[in-house]
């Protein structure tokens, strides 16, 4: 009998403090608060709290005080709390963490300090979070980080420091950050890159760096960044140039260059990069891709420039890149995208080209035909010219209508009258050059010796294509071709021009933007070619001139004011005379070593 009693009385005091627990874990969690026993969850937040509340759960893992007034966090706050893994301080007025604050949270996993009024942060305010992993400090008002701010963090592996008002970073200030993978510093003050700072961060896999005013990326910007496999530099409106080794180093997979101001794909920059796979380049003012320069990219599968300027994509853009999957050139000025762009059309999957207006001629046949098995990623191409099948998308085509629509005419030259000539060295001569075809063929000439012309210099092609030939020379004598071409084929036309030197006789000068040329005789020439003389001055020479001899007359007046200054302020007497000697211009240069003086008198009123 006493055992059986001995037996309940045993139960009954297991519930008896089963219930006084259950009754203390309820005294334990703050008034304002709320617990939960099955998560260990504390959630105070956005109750107008000024201070961290008393009697906190010794047993939590997750406290929320995101939403109230705490202003400061004095040393050791969190001391009871050590098992605390997840503290959340977001949304507070907090403007100074003392040190050691969170000393005793040796579990802690996650710490978010988002969107408070932190100006500076102690070194050593971190001091205890040794096992930390994730640290978010964004949208603050921090100035700069000191050397050895977060030394004691040796786990942590993502670190969000974006939206501060940083205008420094120091040399060591990642020191300690051994195992940091993902850093965000988007919207600061910063005017250069921390490149010492960074290379601290040698297990870095993840850069991110959005809406900043660095107008160049220097050499070796990323340096000891081995491991870094993405870097984004996002909405920096005044980057216009990134040298030719500041990316030098890096093993990115991913890399983004979008909303700046670049107006041309940083080619040697990316040379570097044998390992990238995504390459974004949206939204800047670039304009063309060139051929055969992105060659070095073997392992690129997606291209990105959206709502760029582009105009261009020339033959053989993307030649050698065999793992080339996916083109997005969407909102841009592209007329046309033709098959030789590509290594090999088989490997592209999607194709983003809407947005743009699109020639539908010969040069697009090839997406025609493949317009059910390419993905354009729910946003179908549609032509704009030519006027018939306006605003039609490549999907609403017949295979009936393509050998009608999608066609092209061959370049053809259409003045093939002679224009040799013949002329006098130092004239101008033009040759005209014009072309019919569709699509509208482009013109190009070479000269006497086989080397492409360009619009600049003193042998230029114009805008109309025609050639001009200024102030012409003896060596400029040959032969001249000049080329139509379009996507249908070519046709060239030569000239001849034959230049003869000036006689020693019979010269006259006249100026021109290679110098003083000479010459007297009039063009000779039985041709069509257009033969001007050159005037012998221009509008900016004559104005040179005249504001050379007017500041040659005003500092000749100002020496005459300063001499007179010092004469009369000389010793303190006044001279009301001076008498100067001088040499007549006719004694200069020979006639006689006793040539007389001249002598003439000044007198200081």
């Amino acid at each position: 009998m006493f055992m059986e009693l001995r037996g309940k009385w045993g139960t009954w005091t297991v519930l008896l403090l089963w219930c006084i627990n259950l009754s203390a874990a309820d005294l334990n969690c703050p008034q304002k608060c709320i617990c939960n026993r099955d998560t260990l969850e504390v959630n105070c937040s956005s109750k107008h709290l000024t201070g961290v509340p008393e009697g906190l759960p010794s047993n939590a893992k997750h406290l929320n005080l995101s939403g109230n007034q705490l202003k400061t966090l004095a040393r050791r706050q969190f001391s009871g709390l050590s098992k605390l893994e997840d503290l959340d301080l977001s949304e507070n007025i907090i403007s100074m963490i003392e040190v050691e604050a969170f000393q005793g949270l040796k579990n802690l996993r996650y710490l978010r300090i988002k969107n408070n009024r932190l100006k500076i942060l102690p070194v050593g305010v971190f001091s205890g979070l040794s096992n930390l992993q994730c640290l978010d400090i964004s949208e603050n008002e921090i100035l700069v980080f000191l050397d050895y701010t977060f030394q004691d963090m040796i786990n942590l592996q993502q670190l969000d420091a974006g939206e501060n008002d940083l205008v420094f970073i120091s040399q060591r200030a990642f020191v300690g950050l051994q195992a940091l993978k993902e850093l965000n510093v988007d919207r600061s003050n910063l005017t250069s890159i921390p490149t010492e700072a960074l290379s601290q961060l040698q297990s870095l896999t993840k850069l991110r760096m959005r809406k900043l005013t660095i107008s160049v990326l220097p050499n070796n910007a990323f340096r000891r960044l081995h491991q870094l496999q993405t870097l984004q530099i996002v909405h920096w409106p005044s980057l216009e140039i990134l040298n030719s080794n500041s990316l030098v180093g890096l093993n990115l997979t991913t890399l983004a260059l979008s909303n700046c101001n670049l107006s041309a794909i940083p080619y040697a920059p990316l040379r570097h990069l044998a390992y990238l796979q995504y390459l974004d380049l949206s939204y800047n003012p670039i304009t063309s891709i060139q051929g055969n320069l992105l060659g070095e990219l073997l392992r690129l599968q997606e291209f990105h420039l959206v709502g760029g300027s582009l105009m261009r994509i020339e033959p053989g853009a993307f030649r050698g890149l065999v793992n080339f999957r996916l083109l997005n050139v969407s909102s841009n000025r592209l007329s046309t995208l033709e098959e030789s762009v590509f290594h090999s059309v088989g490997n592209l999957q999607t194709l983003r080209l809407d947005r743009n207006p699109l020639a539908c001629d010969c040069r697009l046949l090839w997406v025609v035909r493949r317009r059910r098995r390419l993905d354009f990623d729910g946003r179908q191409p549609t032509c704009s010219a030519p006027y018939q099948v306006q605003k039609k998308a490549f999907r609403d085509f017949s295979e009936a209508e393509l050998p009608v629509i999608f066609i092209c005419r061959q370049a053809k030259i259409v003045n093939r009258q002679l224009q040799d000539a013949s002329v006098v060295e130092g004239m101008n001569v033009q040759f005209d050059c014009k072309a019919d075809g569709y699509p509208s063929p482009s013109i190009n000439w070479l000269s006497a010796q086989q080397t492409p012309l360009s619009s600049v210099g003193r042998i230029r092609v114009l805008a109309n294509g025609s050639l001009e030939v200024r102030y012409a020379q003896v060596q400029d004598s040959g032969t001249y071709l000049c080329t139509a071409a379009n996507a249908a084929g070519n046709d060239s036309f030569s000239v001849s021009l034959q230049v003869e030197g000036l006689p020693q006789n019979r010269t006259a000068s006249y100026f021109s933007d290679e110098g003083w040329l000479e010459t007297s005789l009039p063009p000779s020439t039985n041709s069509t070619a257009r033969v001007s003389n050159p005037y012998p001055f221009d509008a900016k020479t004559l104005i040179i001139a005249t504001t050379m001899g007017f500041l040659s007359f005003l500092s000749s007046v100002a020496i005459c004011f300063v001499f007179m200054f010092f004469w009369s302020q000389s010793k303190g007497q006044i001279k009301h005379t001076a008498t100067i000697d001088f040499v007549p211009r006719s004694s200069m240069g020979g006639g006689g070593d006793g040539g007389d003086t001249g002598r003439f008198t000044m007198k200081l009123i």
